[in-house]
């Protein structure tokens, strides 16, 4: 029985010991890892120039950044496996958390066209085209209709710079000239409407405008500043407008929620898009095309420009969509989006409202 009792006693204390230690390889673990994160936040700091106020606050974008990394990397090893056809990075946007990437980059104010799946309400004058007759791919950038990536800052006027890329298409297509056009008179200017500059606005809206202020100032008379500024529109501004001659004269809605149209619209120009941009998928993508089982949704908030389409190499058609948050994101500054998907609203809601301007 005493022999009993002295085995029970050391199978006890070995099942202590054990738990000890693994307590401590674990807590080593950890050690290990939060260094080596530690290390990864400090390396992506120098590569973006990044300075914190004090230790407190590097510390709170730590956990951020361990977070959206902690993310970036489930993604990555879901489309290794096959489970998603997109990768992401850690970008300049890695230490922000969703909410206050929403907040600096989107900036759609909620749009009511489309929303419930209604009729647009202007003509749609590629509604006869025949989509079978149509090219198989296709890439305004190498028609020279779309000026070089531009970037937004820190301000919601995603809506201004869709705008102003389907219009610098439009005018080179009736002119034959490609002028980089003014987002900033949009933002300081356009605000007795729906659109509020940097607080957000609409594409339709948009266009409005520049109709009625009799065309849109080019990028070098009135350069971006990422705030919204009081609109300086002078007597000498009638002298470069009239010069530079960047005028449409209508838009017009792609009826909601069918591809095909659109499909339409953007094989004879670029096209104002509207799309679900402010999730994580969005805030750090880098590559490949983003689909439906990114669950990016269709509350719409964010605005691009489909500048082309095309077929990727494993058969899956998408969109070729011009994004304003610069050059270092996405592919060059563009996104791919999966194109003909069974939810009439298109991927991230990108069938729900788009819109072009009529030169």
């Amino acid at each position: 029985m005493a022999y009993t009792n002295l085995s029970k006693k050391l199978a006890v204390a070995l099942v202590v010991l054990l738990a000890i230690a693994s307590i401590h390889t674990i807590a080593a673990r950890e050690l290990v890892d939060a260094a080596a994160m530690a290390a990864r936040h400090e390396r992506w700091m120098a590569r973006h120039g990044r300075a914190y106020a004090d230790h407190a606050e590097k510390a709170r974008r730590l956990a951020v950044f361990r977070d959206n990394v902690a993310f970036i990397d489930s993604v990555n090893a879901a489309a290794a496996n096959g489970r998603h056809k997109l990768w992401l990075e850690e970008n300049r946007f890695a230490d922000l958390t969703n909410a206050e990437f929403r907040a600096e980059r989107t900036g759609l104010i909620s749009p009511s066209r489309g929303g419930n799946g209604g009729a647009p309400t202007t003509p749609f004058r590629y509604a006869n085209v025949n989509a079978g007759d149509l090219p198989v791919s296709l890439d305004w950038r190498s028609k020279g209709a779309v000026i070089p990536v531009k970037d937004q800052g820190n301000c919601g006027s995603c809506w201004a710079f869709s705008a102003v890329a389907a219009m610098e298409g439009a005018v080179k297509l009736t002119s034959g000239k490609l002028v980089s056009l003014s987002e900033q008179e949009l933002v300081s200017c356009d605000v007795d409407g729906e659109d509020q500059g940097c607080s957000g606005g609409l594409m339709d809206d948009a266009f409005k405008f520049i109709i009625n202020n009799g065309g849109l100032a080019t990028e070098s008379d009135y350069p971006y500043t990422a705030n919204d500024d009081t609109c300086n529109i002078t007597a000498s501004y009638a002298d470069f407008t009239a010069a530079e001659a960047a005028t449409i004269t209508g838009y017009e809605d792609v009826p909601a929620n069918d591809e095909t149209a659109l499909l339409k619209a953007v094989a004879n120009q670029p096209v104002s898009v509207a799309v679900a941009g402010g999730d994580r998928h969005f805030q750090f993508y880098k590559g490949g095309i983003i689909s439906g089982a990114a669950g990016c949704g269709t509350e719409l908030d964010h605005a691009i420009t489909a500048v082309g389409y095309g077929v990727a190499s494993d058969g899956t058609k998408y969109w070729l969509m011009k994004n304003s948050w610069g050059t270092s994101w996405g592919e060059d500054g563009y996104v791919r989006l999966e194109r003909d998907v069974k939810d009439k609203q298109g991927v991230c809601g990108l069938a729900k409202m788009p819109s072009y301007p009529t030169a």
